[in-house]
C-alpha cells in the first residue's frame, strides 16, 4: 500500500523520525534512527537535520583549515557538500565534486531521467527524489476542465512516472499538486541544504537560506545513482540590500532591476548572495520570488542568510524541528565577516520604484511612470493591454496572493471589473485550498478574473489562447519570469512584459500596459476618477494554511515485484538507445547546419507547448530541433539549405537527411546560447540527429553542460569575430581531438562554400579530464554504465549482467 501525505503528517507526532534501510550497493551510509527528518515525506532512513548539519559543520571545519580565510554563505553551504573536503578550491577554475541533499525533478524533464535512470540498471536512488507533476497541463477552459483534460490525455506519462517512482523509491506528486517549486519550498527546502532539479527555476527554494541549482536530466541521474555531482566553482556576485520596501515596491522588482543591471548573462557562473538590513523585512515567499528569477539572469543560483522570516515559514508549514535546527546552526547559515565577493552591487529598497521589464527579454528593465510611457511609444509597442496573469511558481505566494485580491476589492468596491482577460495560477494546491477557504478566489472571480489549474501553465507557453488570433500585435504582462518571444502563447507578435503581481492585477483594469497606480486614476462609470491605494497583503494566513487534497504517492518499502510499463508503440515514451562513442579520429568536413543568429534560447532550440507531451520520446521531440533559430544567412525562422543536394528544409528535416547519409554536422551560435531553460532535450536533440558540435560565442551554464553529458563538444570562439568568418554554407573540421586536454584550445579548418581558400580558426572549450572521458564514451551515461559494468565483473566473474540484462528485469 502507497502512504499518502496526510497520512505520513498524521503519523509524524509518534514516529519523530524516518526510518529505512540503506542500500549497500549505493554505499549509503547507515544514518542515525532519531532526529528530525529533512521531510517526513521521505522514505524510511532518509537523512535527519541533526546528521546532515553535524556532517556539514564537520566538512567546513576541514576547509577553514585549508583555505584560512572568511567564506561567503554561498561557499559555505557548497563546502560543506564536498565529497572531498580537502580540496583546494579556485572560485571559477575548481571542478568540485558535491553530494546534494535532493533530487526534484518535474514531469517534462523527468520523463528522460528517469529513462536514463533505468538504463544505469540501479535499484533505488541514494538519495532522496520527487517527481512533480506540473508541465504538462494546458490551461484552457479553467482549473477543473483543464486538470481532467490534462489525466486522460497524458495518463501514458503519468502512470509512467507513478510506476517508476513506486519501482525506484521516488516520491510522486500527483497532477493538481502545483508547481515544483513551489512544492519544494512547502515541504524539503531547509536552510543550508543543496538540492539539484531538472528545471531552470530550482533556485526559487533559495528563499529558505540553501543552494538550488537547475540542472540537466544526466546530472540528476548520477545524483540519483549514488554519485558526486560535478560543478564549477561559481564565483559569487554580492548583492546588499539596505532600506526596506514599501508602497508598491515588491520582492519582485529587486530581481527586475537586478535584471537590468547585470542582463541575461551577467550573473553566468556566479552564485547571487544578498546580505545587509534589507534581508530581514522581506518574507520567505518574497525572497524565493527574487531568488527564482535570478536564472534569467544566468545565475547559478541564489541564496539569503538565514533569518526570522525564514523561521516563522518553516513553522508555518509544519517544519518546527527544522526551524530549531536552523536556529542553532546558523552561524553556518550566514556570511562571515570580511568575506569578499567577486562582484558587488548595492539596491536601496526605500528608494527602487515599481519595475516592468520586457518585451522579448526578461532584462530589459523599466521603471514605471513616464519614462516607460515614452519608451512605449518610441518602440511602437502596443499600448491597450490584451490580459494579465498572475500566479505561476515566481509569484504565487499567499503574500501574492493577498496583495493582489486587496487590489482587486478596492476595484470592486469602486464598481469596476478586469478590463481584460484576467489568470490566476496558485503555485500549490495548498495556497490554492488556503485562498479559496479565506475568500481571495471569490474576490479574483467577482471582478471577471479566472482561476487556473495548480501548474505552470501560460508561464511556459501551455496556453490554449483563442481571445487573440495568432500573428496579432498585442501586450500582455504577466507576473512570470521568462518573455521571450512566443514563451507564453506562441504568437511572436505578443509583447509579454514582466512585473509584480500587484502591479499586473492594476494594470488590467486600467487595460493600459503603461498604467502608473502611484500616478494615474481610472475613470468610474459615474465620471470620478479612481485611484489604487498601495496593496496590503499577509505573509502568512493567520488560520494556518489549509493542504487541501492529498496528491502526494510515497513510494512503498519493498518494490520488487513492480515493473515500469513502456509500450513500444508509444508515440510519447521510448527506452534509451546509447549514443556512439568517438571513433578516435578528428571530425571533418561537417557541414554547418544552421547558423543561429542573435538569442538562441532553449525555447529556440527546443520548443516547450505542444511540444512537451514528446519530451519522453527522443525521436519524436527531435522533430522540433531548432525550428525557433533565425537562419542568419536568410534571416527566416525553420529553414536551411542541405549544402550536398541543394535543398532547402525545415532544420530538423536537413539534419535527418544528413544523418541518414552518415554526415555528421555542427551548429554555429551567437552570445549566451541555450539561456533558459535546463530541458536536456536542446542537447539531447541534436546529438539523436548527428551534430557533434555546437561552436558559438559563449554559452549559458547549464545548456554547455548538458551538451557535453551527451558526448557533443561546444566550443566558443577564441575571438568572437570569427564567427562573422563562417558561412552557414561552409564545412568545417575539428581538428586536435586526439590531444583533447583541459584548457588546450582546438582549431577549426574552415572550407568556404563556393571553393574559397580554407583557413583556421581557434576555439576553446571548458572541459575537464572526466569530461573528456564523456566524449570519448559517446556520453556521460555511457561512461557511467561501462564504470558500473568494470565494477560488476571485478565483484563478481560468474555474474554476467549486462545493462540490457539488468534493464529487463525493470521494464517490461
Amino acid at each position: 500500500m502507497l502512504a499518502s501525505r496526510s497520512s505520513l503528517r498524521r503519523l509524524r507526532p509518534v514516529t519523530g523520525t524516518a526510518l529505512r534501510g540503506s542500500l549497500a550497493s549505493l554505499q549509503l551510509q547507515t544514518r542515525s534512527m532519531a532526529g528530525t527528518p529533512l521531510s517526513i515525506l521521505d522514505p524510511k532512513g532518509s537523512p535527519t537535520i541533526e546528521d546532515t548539519y553535524s556532517k556539514m559543520a564537520s566538512r567546513l571545519a576541514v576547509v577553514r583549515k585549508t583555505l584560512n580565510r572568511p567564506l561567503t554563505l554561498a561557499e559555505k553551504i557548497l563546502f560543506a557538500h564536498l565529497d572531498d573536503p580537502t580540496t583546494k578550491i579556485t572560485r571559477g577554475e575548481t571542478y568540485l565534486k558535491l553530494r546534494p541533499d535532493r533530487v526534484a525533478m518535474q514531469d517534462a524533464t523527468a520523463q528522460m531521467a528517469v529513462l536514463q535512470f533505468i538504463s544505469s540498471g540501479l535499484p533505488k536512488t541514494a538519495v532522496p527524489s520527487t517527481i512533480h507533476c506540473d508541465h504538462l497541463i494546458a490551461a484552457e477552459n479553467g482549473s477543473v476542465k483543464d486538470l481532467h483534460a490534462a489525466k486522460v490525455t497524458n495518463k501514458e506519462v503519468y502512470d509512467f512516472l507513478a510506476s517508476a517512482g513506486a519501482k525506484f523509491g521516488i516520491g510522486f506528486w500527483k497532477p493538481g499538486s502545483g508547481i515544483i517549486h513551489q512544492i519544494i519550498l512547502e515541504n524539503y527546502a531547509f536552510p543550508g541544504g543543496l538540492i539539484i532539479g531538472t528545471d531552470s527555476h530550482t533556485p526559487n527554494a533559495g528563499g529558505l537560506g540553501l543552494l538550488a541549482i537547475g540542472v540537466g536530466g544526466a546530472d540528476a541521474v548520477d545524483v540519483m545513482a549514488g554519485m558526486p555531482w560535478e560543478l564549477k566553482a561559481p564565483k559569487v556576485i554580492g548583492v546588499k540590500l539596505t532600506g526596506e520596501l514599501s508602497g508598491w515596491t515588491s520582492p519582485k522588482d529587486i530581481i527586475l532591476k537586478l535584471a537590468g543591471i547585470l542582463t541575461v548573462k551577467g550573473g553566468t557562473g556566479a552564485i547571487i548572495e544578498y546580505f545587509g538590513p534589507g534581508v530581514e523585512s522581506i518574507s520567505a515567499t518574497g525572497l524565493a520570488t527574487i531568488a527564482n528569477m535570478g536564472a534569467e539572469i544566468g545565475a547559478t543560483t541564489s541564496t539569503f542568510p538565514y533569518s526570522e522570516k525564514m523561521s516563522s515559514y518553516l513553522r508555518a508549514t509544519k517544519r518546527e524541528g527544522l526551524a530549531a535546527a536552523a536556529d542553532k546552526f546558523k552561524t553556518n547559515l550566514t556570511p562571515d565577516d570580511g568575506c569578499e565577493y567577486d562582484q558587488l552591487i548595492e539596491i536601496d529598497l526605500s528608494s527602487l520604484k515599481p519595475h516592468v521589464n520586457g518585451p522579448f527579454t526578461p532584462d530589459w528593465a523599466h521603471v514605471v511612470g513616464p519614462d516607460f510611457k515614452k519608451t512605449l511609444k518610441e518602440k511602437d509597442w502596443p499600448q491597450n493591454l490584451s490580459a494579465g496573469l498572475i500566479g505561476s511558481c515566481t509569484n504565487s505566494s499567499y503574500e501574492d496572493m493577498t496583495r493582489s485580491a486587496a487590489i482587486t476589492k478596492q476595484a470592486l468596491e469602486a464598481g469596476l471589473k478586469f478590463k481584460v482577460p484576467f489568470h490566476v495560477t496558485p503555485g500549490s494546491e495548498q495556497v490554492r485550498a488556503t485562498i479559496e477557504r479565506d475568500g481571495l478566489i471569490e474576490i479574483f472571480e467577482k471582478a471577471g478574473g479566472s482561476v487556473l489549474a495548480n501548474a505552470c501553465g501560460p508561464c511556459i507557453g501551455q496556453w490554449n489562447r483563442n481571445d487573440v488570433p495568432k500573428g496579432t500585435k498585442n501586450s500582455i504582462i504577466t507576473s512570470y519570469n521568462r518573455n521571450f518571444a512566443k514563451r507564453n502563447d506562441g504568437n511572436p507578435n505578443t509583447h509579454a512584459f514582466v512585473s509584480s503581481p500587484e502591479l499586473v492585477t492594476a494594470t488590467a483594469f486600467a487595460g493600459d500596459i503603461t498604467f502608473d497606480p502611484t500616478r494615474d486614476t481610472i475613470k468610474l462609470p459615474n465620471g470620478k476618477d479612481f485611484k489604487f491605494a498601495s496593496p496590503v497583503g499577509k505573509e502568512l494566513p493567520p488560520k494556518g494554511f489549509d493542504p487541501g487534497e492529498d496528491t502526494f504517492q510515497a513510494s512503498p518499502e519493498d518494490s520488487s515485484g513492480l515493473n515500469v510499463s513502456v509500450d513500444p508503440k508509444s508515440s510519447r515514451l521510448a527506452l534509451l538507445e546509447a549514443f556512439d562513442r568517438w571513433n578516435g579520429k578528428d571530425l571533418t568536413d561537417m557541414p554547418v547546419l544552421i547558423k543561429a543568429k542573435g538569442k538562441c534560447t532553449t525555447d529556440h532550440i527546443s520548443m516547450a507547448g505542444p511540444w512537451l507531451k514528446f519530451r519522453g520520446h527522443l525521436d519524436n521531440i527531435s522533430n522540433n530541433l531548432l525550428i525557433g533559430a533565425e537562419n542568419a544567412e536568410t534571416g527566416k525562422i525553420n529553414e536551411v539549405t542541405n549544402i550536398i543536394t541543394g535543398a532547402k528544409g525545415k532544420v530538423p528535416e536537413i539534419a535527418r537527411q544528413y544523418k541518414a547519409s552518415g554526415v555528421s554536422w555542427v551548429v554555429l551560435g551567437d552570445e549566451n546560447y541555450g539561456e533558459g531553460s535546463s530541458r536536456e532535450h536542446a542537447a539531447l536533440e541534436p546529438r539523436h540527429l548527428g551534430g557533434r558540435a555546437i561552436i558559438v560565442k559563449s554559452f549559458a551554464r547549464i545548456h554547455e553542460t548538458n551538451l557535453k553529458k551527451q558526448g557533443m563538444l561546444p566550443l566558443t570562439f577564441a575571438d568572437p569575430k570569427d564567427y562573422d568568418r563562417i558561412s552557414g554554407h561552409d564545412r568545417v573540421s575539428i581538428l586536435g581531438l586526439k590531444d583533447l586536454q583541459p584548457g588546450k584550445p582546438l582549431k577549426l579548418l574552415v572550407k568556404p562554400a563556393g571553393g574559397g581558400k580554407e583557413f583556421e580558426i581557434v576555439v576553446n572549450h571548458t572541459f575537464n579530464d572526466e569530461q573528456i572521458e564523456w566524449f570519448k564514451y559517446g556520453s556521460a551515461l555511457n561512461r557511467m554504465k561501462a564504470m558500473a559494468n568494470c565494477i560488476s565483473v571485478s565483484s563478481s566473474s560468474n555474474r554476467g549482467s549486462t545493462s540490457d540484462t539488468v534493464l529487463e528485469k525493470y521494464v517490461d
